[in-house]
């Protein structure tokens, strides 16, 4: 159990010669302070009762807040060892600092994405960042400025970050920085028509689609979730109970392609060696290998392939995963070996610059090339 008390600290006096009051937690041995703001004279703190003595000109009204103070520490204390009987008293500190103010959302948001990424999860951390920007955009944006205008605004700001991603020693962690020190939004501010408004920009001024929207809402639906489990918002607050917002993630139509269209794909004359070349072929690798993901092809190495087998770890949930290597896809296996080639070596060039030493830098290099990949697949 957390031992709080009044404390007068006497090593952080002021020019004036007051003292701070704060709130002492003891746990464990390690002791917290929690500042509250008001500061006496020595000659008017009564050590032994923890309060302020009468000798000072506002004693009444200074100890019933101070006692209330002690109060409110003591509740959230108690819940908090209530949940968790090993909470220490940093931990403990860290919640009552949180509720008793409101805690800003952007900061919050990139304490998730920053645990993602030292994680490694590059997958999450680099899509989560982008829907703060999103969000950062949608609360800064200049309503009496032309759509136009605004748009184009948005799509520079979005050009000038990948710029800067692409430089030598930029750091992801770094432009988390600025996240970490906005205060511009707070999750009681995020209620049914915050989230309506934020839905129609979306759409109207970043272009998206109902799924790409839904993406947004999810995110902000995790961190309320994550917020709520670690007691710094009220419940009250959630914006995705009972009859507020519902989020549905819309039905999709796919179809496939038929028979004749594979083939008029496999039989298209193009340039041996061009980067749509290389698409085609990677596409339709991934179609003789039961529609293996396109982020796990470009990583396959020749040492994936033994025994006219292919022996793969899938990159989305690690599951190892083993195929035939059938004729077609024989075929186009042959087209990229080349005398003197080792198991390490990638069997498409894409991958072929990345640090391997690097996940952050594979990752990245996954990613560019599965969005070239694509884009030469939708001229095909």
């Amino acid at each position: 159990m957390a031992s709080i008390e009044l404390f007068l600290w006497k090593y952080k006096k002021k020019k004036d010669g007051t003292c701070p009051i704060t709130v002492r937690i003891i746990k464990d041995r390690s002791p917290k302070y929690i500042y509250t703001g008001h500061y006496v004279l020595e000659k008017h703190w009564n050590t032994e009762f923890s309060k302020v003595k009468k000798t000072h000109p506002n004693s009444v009204r200074l100890n019933n807040l101070l006692r209330k103070k002690l109060a409110e520490t003591n509740d959230t204390a108690l819940e908090a060892e209530t949940k968790n009987e090993d909470v220490s008293s940093r931990e403990i500190k860290k919640k009552i600092s949180r509720s008793s103010k409101r805690e800003p959302f952007f900061k919050f948001g990139a304490e998730r994405v920053k645990r993602k990424y030292n994680s490694r999860v590059y997958s999450v951390a680099q899509p989560e960042r982008s829907i703060l920007h999103n969000i950062d955009e949608f609360i800064n944006v200049n309503k009496s400025e032309p759509l136009e205008s605004a748009i184009e605004g948005i799509k520079a700001r979005r050009k000038a970050r990948i710029a800067r991603s692409k430089q030598k020693g930029f750091s992801f962690l770094n432009e988390l920085k600025a996240f970490e020190r906005n205060n511009k939004l707070s999750f009681e501010d995020i209620n049914q028509a915050f989230i309506n408004q934020f839905k129609a920009f979306c759409m109207s001024y970043l272009g998206m689609k109902p799924r790409t929207v839904t993406n947004q809402l999810i995110f902000v639906r995790t961190l309320f979730n994550e917020a709520l489990s670690e007691g710094i918002v009220e419940p009250k607050y959630y914006p995705f109970a009972g009859e507020k917002e519902k989020i549905r993630i819309p039905d999709t139509l796919k179809i496939g392609l038929e028979k004749h269209e594979v083939e008029l794909i496999e039989e298209l004359d193009l340039e041996a060696g061009s980067e749509i070349w290389n698409a085609r072929n990677a596409w339709l690798l991934s179609l003789y290998f039961a529609g293996i993901r396109i982020s796990d092809l470009v990583m396959l190495t020749w040492g994936d392939f033994k025994n006219g087998r292919l022996f793969y770890v899938m990159g989305k949930n690690n599951k190892p995963g083993s195929l035939p290597i059938s004729e077609k896809g024989k075929k186009i296996l042959d087209l990229y070996k080349k005398r003197g080639q080792k198991k390490s070596d990638f069997v498409f060039l894409y991958m072929e610059k990345a640090n391997r030493e690097s996940e952050r830098d594979i990752f990245v290099k996954g990613r560019n090339a599965t969005s070239l990949i694509n884009d030469h697949l939708k001229k095909i």
